[in-house]
């Protein structure tokens, strides 16, 4: 079916196409006949794919990465498709509208994208209150420093967004690797990262609830800058990591993508990220949770991460060019008994 509406919808603006998808899987959710026919049309109801992260039990490994449904307004009619968690966001302490449009660019003949959103959402009050009345499944909130936010100042917006969403979540993320934010970038660094994740944790430590708090690191770094973060994480006493966000490199693309702003996902990321997932199970030698994300556009894609080291995984790219069938098709095969993780 959805291989018949794709060339519809790509006729649309992308983000004007990714707002109508995501208006029809909101309604969808909310009515029950609709909602049980997505269920019956992409669950697989499988006890051996269930595993547990952080404390957490998940039903499957498969989750929906931020950035699809940055203000959690389709979160029941989501986890119908089949996914074992769902992670919104990314969440600022404001409203933000985000960087001028146009602003998300399709790679068809690569299977990615290339965006340069920053960030755009309805502010933490209003998505708490969304999340709250909403909420159905595994929810992650993905929190970012607002765009005004100056760069030394960073720690009080992620302390008090943490304070904010800790209650109506079962994870929270730690984003600090969009390119799309002036300078977010810049708080990978060594002594940076240290100083955000022991911040964030002394905060998350003397909440009412127990949240498990991740980080998420950019497909750039080098070996070096991965052991910074991997021993800030340490130190702090976070509880895992997502590999990767989008990348700034535009390796194999043709001339006319070089030049665009904004991070690429899809396909073209999904050896750097494999790369990176790898790196970090070696380095932690197994110990440290995964989450990978980046290029799972097919199910081989998926049991790659796994192989290489990842707990969970996400898609969002790979949603968009190969349908919401996607997530089935990777359950089925994680299902099958050549595969355990």
């Amino acid at each position: 079916m959805y291989q018949f509406f794709r060339p519809l919808l790509f006729k649309l603006d992308p983000e004007r196409a990714h707002n109508l998808t995501l208006q029809l899987i909101k309604w969808a959710g909310i009515f029950s006949p609709t909602y049980w026919l997505l269920q019956r049309m992409f669950e697989v109801n499988d006890p051996r794919l269930e595993v547990e992260v952080f404390g957490l039990k998940f039903k499957n490994r498969v989750g929906l990465a931020a950035g699809y449904d940055k203000n959690g307004v389709a979160v029941k009619g989501l986890s119908a498709l089949g996914f074992g968690h769902i992670e919104i966001g990314t969440v600022t302490l404001q409203k933000q509208i985000g960087n001028p449009r146009p602003r998300v660019q399709r790679v068809p003949e690569a299977r990615g994208l290339i965006n340069s959103m920053g960030f755009p959402n309805d502010g933490v009050a209003q998505v708490v209150a969304q999340v709250g009345n909403l909420r159905y499944g595994r929810i992650g909130i993905n929190i970012g420093k607002s765009k005004e936010t100056a760069i030394e100042r960073a720690a009080e917006d992620y302390c008090e967004l943490l304070k904010r969403v800790y209650a109506q979540a079962d994870y929270v993320t730690v984003n600090v690797s969009s390119p799309n934010t002036l300078n977010l970038r810049q708080l990978q660094a060594r002594e940076a990262i240290a100083n955000l994740l022991k911040e964030v944790a002394a905060v998350r430590n003397g909440l009412s609830k127990r949240v498990p708090l991740l980080v998420k690191i950019a497909p750039d770094l080098n070996e070096a800058e991965i052991d910074d973060v991997l021993d800030a994480i340490d130190r702090s006493g976070f509880d895992g990591i997502i590999a990767t966000n989008t990348t700034i490199g535009r390796e194999g693309l043709s001339e006319k993508y070089q030049n665009l702003k904004g991070g690429l996902s899809g396909a073209p990321l999904r050896d750097r990220s494999t790369a990176i997932i790898r790196t970090i199970a070696n380095r932690t030698e197994g110990q440290l949770p995964i989450i990978g994300v980046g290029g799972i556009v097919e199910p081989r894609d998926a049991i790659e991460k796994l192989e290489a080291g990842a707990t969970l995984i996400q898609v969002y790219t790979g949603l968009i060019c190969s349908g919401p069938s996607l997530v089935k098709q990777i359950n089925r095969s994680l299902s099958l008994s050549i595969y355990r993780y």
